[in-house]
């Protein structure tokens, strides 16, 4: 068993998807592995990840509408100290994850045609975030 890990920074333009799959795969390419796991960590409690649909753009927006209404903001949050966003973006990543496992067979990541790795920024202004990927397998 052989393992390859590093960190990818995202920036985010404030709430809604970042498509990181570009960056995974690069991961993955890097670890020169034929057969294994990927496993993408976001280090942050705001913030998660998603495996989502890439190609029709609806699908996305209609995810961030279902989720506004899921979690409101008008909600009397106890924890309010960094802001009004900021309780229901920890509720948020906490229905979602902070943690994808994705099989890598032919030295690829194993996602199905329309799938996509996604980080789902929950806080409203643009924030930095860092994700930490680990491959593990056999060459």
């Amino acid at each position: 068993m052989h393992c390859h890990q590093d960190s990818i920074d995202v920036r985010t333009p404030g709430p809604g998807f970042v498509d990181i799959t570009s960056d995974v795969r690069r991961t993955v390419a890097e670890a020169g592995l034929s057969t294994g796991l990927c496993t993408v960590f976001v280090q942050h409690t705001s913030a998660s990840l998603v495996v989502q649909e890439n190609a029709d753009p609806a699908v996305l927006r209609d995810l961030s509408a279902w989720m506004g209404d899921l979690v409101s903001r008008a909600r009397r949050w106890e924890h309010s100290a960094e802001g009004p966003d900021d309780m229901p973006a920890h509720v948020r990543s906490a229905l979602t994850a902070t943690s994808l496992s994705i099989p890598v067979s032919g030295g690829r990541l194993a996602l199905g045609t329309w799938q996509a790795v996604y980080l789902w920024e929950h806080r409203d202004r643009p924030h930095r975030r860092r994700c930490v990927v680990h491959v593990a397998g056999t060459g």
